[in-house]
C-alpha cells in the first residue's frame, strides 16, 4: 500500500510539473504583490526580422504591419513596423485616433512633421471591418484636422507617446519615415500574433488591403 501511495504521489508531481510547483512555492507571503502575468515567457524579436518587415513594406507598398501581439497579463502589447513614403501634403481625413489602444513610436530613420492633439475636427468612425481596426489598433476615428494641435518635427532616434483618444496626423514627410510601433492594448481588443504567424506572413505576398 505504501509503495502504491508513493507511486501515485510521484505520478501527481510529474503531471503537475516542476514549474507549477515552483510557482506555488514562490508565494511565501500571500499578502505580497504577485506577478500579473504568471509564469509568462519573455519575447525576443531579432533585428533581422524587423528589417524584413521594412523591406516588405517598400517592395509591396505597405505602410503599417503588425510583427507581434503579446499577452502580458493585464494587457496586450503589439509590436509593429511602419514605413511611410514622401508626403507633400496630408491626404483628406487622414487624422487618426484610437479609442482603446495607446501607441509609442520609436523613429528608426527619416523625418516627418507629426501633429498631435485630442480635439479632432469632423470625426468619422473608421469601419469596423478594416484590417487595421480588427488586428492592429482597434476601433477609432478619422478626422480632417486637429484643433489647436501641436506640430512636432520628428526624426531618427525620437520617441513619441500617443495616448488612446489623441489624434495623430502626418502633415509632411520629406523623403520617408520608418518607425517601430509599440501598441498598448489594456482591453485586449486585438488578436495575438506569435513568431510562427510572423514567419508565415513574411513568407508570401500580403493580400490586398494588408
Amino acid at each position: 500500500m505504501n509503495r502504491m501511495l508513493l507511486g501515485v504521489a510521484a505520478g501527481l508531481c510529474f503531471a503537475i510539473g516542476p514549474s507549477a510547483i515552483g510557482a506555488e512555492a514562490t508565494r511565501i507571503n500571500p499578502t505580497d504583490p504577485q506577478p500579473t502575468c504568471t509564469m509568462c515567457p519573455g519575447t525576443h524579436i531579432p533585428a533581422a526580422e524587423l528589417e524584413r518587415y521594412t523591406q516588405k513594406a517598400i517592395a509591396e507598398k505597405l505602410i503599417d504591419q503588425q510583427v507581434r501581439d503579446i499577452d502580458i497579463g493585464k494587457a496586450r502589447i503589439g509590436i509593429g513596423m511602419v514605413h511611410r513614403g514622401r508626403l507633400e501634403k496630408p491626404a483628406p481625413n487622414s487624422v487618426a485616433e484610437h479609442d482603446q489602444i495607446s501607441e509609442v513610436y520609436h523613429v528608426i530613420s527619416g523625418a516627418a512633421t507629426l501633429v498631435l492633439g485630442p480635439d479632432i475636427v469632423n470625426r468619422q468612425r473608421r469601419p469596423s471591418t478594416m484590417r487595421t481596426v480588427v488586428e492592429f489598433n482597434g476601433p477609432g476615428n478619422n478626422g480632417s484636422d486637429v484643433k489647436d494641435g501641436v506640430a512636432y518635427e520628428i526624426k531618427a532616434g525620437d520617441v513619441v507617446v500617443i495616448p488612446a483618444g489623441t489624434g495623430h496626423w502626418f502633415t509632411k514627410i520629406e523623403d520617408h519615415i520608418d518607425y517601430l510601433m509599440i501598441r498598448v492594448d489594456p482591453d485586449k481588443v486585438t488578436p495575438l500574433k506569435g513568431e510562427a504567424q510572423s514567419a508565415e506572413y513574411l513568407s508570401k505576398p500580403a493580400t490586398k488591403g494588408e
